[in-house]
């Protein structure tokens, strides 16, 4: 049997919507294919700017361990677009929520969406330091996420590099991988309780200040010190600093604890209609379990909307009833 595509309404060449999908990674896509299967009419708004674009590979995905993040959410989108719901290849230049509760999306290719909910899964951004070589080698031997890259690293000469308190204890994650890892202390002062617990699992503290990465051909092959040693290193790993792509959310009033909009566990923000999902409310999430969240958020926006069709039912029907007593009232005046 073929796929059912549901048609869309269009008024003025405002699209309508159930449901708004700001965010085509795989969170995004994930919530879009649950809700395209539940027969709802769904958007999903993609810019084209994933935080995995500099890896190679995704790791850690069941099923699809070792598969490039583009290969992912381009059979994603085949998948979701099968069940008949839009991807549109733009950015959300506004979000605004109107007086009846629904959303007016404008997008940059001029066009107009009108949804009763919002989704929004535009991730996060990281912010790296203004250290020579770092950002071009960015996702390839300069890492983050040791879940994700350490096996392919594993029994190398890696650093850590010590551009925030997070490293400290990266570094003994990383120690996991290889037991030849060295901290780079760069800017940290680090505690004397923490130098004793680095010692104890062998992993040396380098000091002074990196002026760069010493990269031969394509391949890291060292971390220069502002003293003009180089450090021999295969990779290192680095914790940025994690800024959440929330200007949406926050435009339309979602509150914010600690830096991050406040959702509950179904991923409902402050404001009726908007769900937040994945690494725009959660800096921990991987490629995996965002799209975990994204599916269980999607089943549970799904039930609201379920909530507001039966209003919208009853309501229909207490009208039509109290108009068929006036009309039947009419009838008997008249004889």
């Amino acid at each position: 049997m073929g796929v059912e595509v549901i048609p869309r309404m269009t008024t003025n060449h405002t699209t309508d919507l159930d449901i708004l999908v700001v965010g085509g990674g795989a969170a995004g896509l994930s919530a879009a294919l649950l809700l395209a299967r539940a027969r709802r009419r769904v958007a999903v708004v993609d810019g084209g700017r994933p935080r995995n674009a500099p890896a190679a590979h995704m790791h850690g995905f069941l099923s699809r361990d070792g598969v490039p993040p583009a290969r992912l959410l381009a059979a994603g989108r085949v998948e979701v677009t099968g069940y008949g719901a839009d991807v549109i290849d733009a950015e959300v230049d506004t979000l605004a929520r109107r007086d009846d509760g629904s959303f007016i999306a404008r997008l940059d290719n001029g066009r107009t969406l009108r949804s009763r909910s919002v989704l929004v899964a535009t991730g996060l951004r990281d912010e790296l330091p203004d250290i020579p070589g770092v950002r071009e080698r960015w996702g390839r031997d300069v890492l983050h996420c040791p879940y994700c890259h350490g096996h392919e690293v594993r029994d190398r000469p890696v650093g850590v590099l010590g551009t925030g308190p997070a490293a400290v204890f990266q570094a003994q994650l990383v120690r996991q991988w290889s037991a030849d890892t060295v901290l780079f202390a760069h800017t940290l002062d680090i505690a004397t309780t923490d130098r004793r617990r680095l010692d104890a699992r062998g992993i040396a503290v380098v000091e002074g200040l990196v002026a760069g990465l010493d990269i031969h051909g394509d391949a890291l092959r060292g971390v220069t010190l502002a003293t003009g040693e180089i450090v021999p290193r295969e990779a290192v790993f680095l914790p940025p600093r994690m800024i959440p792509r929330d200007a949406l959310l926050t435009g339309l009033g979602c509150a914010v604890d600690d830096g991050w909009v406040r959702v509950d566990g179904a991923g409902r923000t402050s404001v009726p209609g908007v769900v937040a999902v994945g690494n725009v409310v959660d800096p921990r999430m991987q490629v995996l379990t965002a799209a975990g969240m994204a599916a269980a958020a999607a089943g549970m926006l799904n039930a609201d909307l379920i909530e507001q069709d039966i209003t919208d039912a009853m309501a229909h029907s207490a009208d039509s009833v109290e108009s068929g007593a006036v009309s039947h009232a009419g009838q008997g005046i008249g004889r």
